[in-house]
């Protein structure tokens, strides 16, 4: 009989925030060490999420997690910003899986077949476990921005345009970490606030 094929997750996390990198991680699970509790990262408490990720970068076969930046995300757009973070992060994975099953409906490139699944991260355990490498990485990455520039509240909303960052970013004006080709943002700088 024929063993299961190895199968590589790619998920990104950071898509629609108005600051930061977004990130991208892959994995591929090891079947003899399963990970217990995998979900979406979105339904997961942060410290669930720590917890599983942690447990994910000691059990799993391989893993790996890269980043497009913010230039990247203005200059390309943020699907294609994506893809590229996914593309990284494939390529510096240390396993040769048989196939790549990325969330949503787009692929980025890879030397192996790629196939995009809807929804993914809710049905495909590794797709699950790269949701919340990647959501981790990015959360870890933007309380870093936080220390830097305490008074957009980055530890709080980690970037998405929340009320509270909206008003942070009509008080203080656009930090080089923000997302320029994104509307509220700018906006901002066509109009700034007359304050």
């Amino acid at each position: 009989m024929r063993a299961r094929a190895l199968i590589c997750g790619v998920d990104e996390a950071g898509r629609g925030p108005l600051a930061g990198e977004v990130f991208a991680a892959c994995v591929v699970l090891d079947p003899s060490r399963p990970v217990r509790g995998l979900a979406d990262s979105k339904q997961l408490s942060a410290q669930r999420r720590a917890v599983l990720a942690d447990t994910i970068r000691r059990n799993a076969r391989a893993w790996a997690v890269a980043s497009a930046t913010v230039e990247e995300i203005d200059t390309l757009n943020i699907l294609q910003a994506s893809l590229l973070a996914m593309r990284r992060a494939l390529e510096q994975l240390p396993a040769e899986p048989e196939e790549v099953l990325v969330d949503g409906l787009h692929c980025p490139q890879s030397r192996w077949p790629v196939r995009a699944v809807v929804k993914g991260d809710a049905k495909v355990k590794a797709i699950s476990a790269a949701s919340i490498l990647a959501k981790c990485t990015r959360d870890a990455a933007m309380l870093e921005l936080h220390l830097r520039r305490p008074e957009y509240g980055f530890d709080r909303h980690k970037g998405y345009g929340t009320p509270e960052h909206l008003e942070a970013l009509r008080r203080h004006g656009v930090s080089e970490f923000h997302r320029r080709s994104f509307a509220p943002v700018r906006l901002l700088l066509v109009q700034p606030p007359l304050f």
